[in-house]
């Protein structure tokens, strides 16, 4: 279990930070970064299956990222649609199972059709992870309120039997646990509209790394620290 003596969160969420910096500092295109923070998923999604770790959620691309520049949002979408193409060819050996939280409908169709095939094709094994894919945590929010408001407009929710619990279903993230630590790499130190519903008792660590140099023994740093933590959960 590399350096960590005690087990891994069950569910670890990551905001894959510094691409386009890692890329500047090497006179790179940031595509190239992008390319490179790929890999460092499937390095640290590997080893989090090698760990234990049942959910692995992470940033892939925010409802703000339609702003950055149309070959930087095409060179995103390529390789998240080769990632998942590889995927799916090595998904019995793999055993992982695909989820997508967030707004899939501006994608193109062909990206949309390998979402849903992996989802699809997966739904049965034990490892998840999650892809927040045009997705802002007040958006999940807004749409949930908006999709319990429609059910109680059609008589099929009571407005004033409405818990956490019952509100968590009409999220995307609905029968996933909240994750237990959100790493944020590449020093930057706030939560950029990530799982704002879900992150309410994660422990948060920020570490100065960008992501495409995030390495195994970064996560058991992270994981490390996670244990130093005291979760009372507003107890005493």
């Amino acid at each position: 279990m590399g350096d960590s003596v005690l087990p891994p969160p069950r569910h670890i969420a990551i905001i894959m930070d510094g691409n386009g910096r890692w890329a500047k500092s090497r006179g790179l295109p940031r595509t190239a970064g992008h390319a490179a923070g790929a890999e460092a998923f499937r390095r640290i999604a590997n080893y989090c299956r090698s760990l234990g770790v049942e959910y692995l959620t992470v940033y892939a691309f925010s409802t703000e990222n339609w702003r950055r520049s149309g070959e930087e949002i095409t060179g995103i979408m390529g390789l998240l649609e080769k990632y998942l193409r590889e995927a799916l060819a090595d998904m019995d050996k793999n055993r992982v199972r695909f989820r997508f939280f967030g707004d899939l409908s501006r994608l193109s169709e062909k990206l949309r059709a390998l979402c849903r095939d992996a989802e699809n094709r997966s739904g049965s094994y034990d490892v998840q992870v999650n892809f927040c894919l045009n997705y802002g945590g007040r958006d999940e929010i807004v749409r949930a309120a908006r999709a319990f408001a429609q059910a109680a407009a059609r008589g099929a929710a009571d407005p004033e039997a409405l818990t956490e619990e019952t509100f968590s279903g009409y999220l995307y993230s609905a029968g996933v646990p909240d994750p237990e630590l959100i790493i944020r790499p590449s020093g930057e130190k706030r939560i950029s509209n990530f799982l704002l519903w879900q992150a309410a008792y994660a422990e948060f660590v920020f570490q100065d790394i960008l992501w495409p140099d995030y390495q195994p023994e970064d996560l058991d740093a992270a994981i490390a620290e996670y244990h130093r933590r005291s979760r009372r959960f507003g107890g005493a």
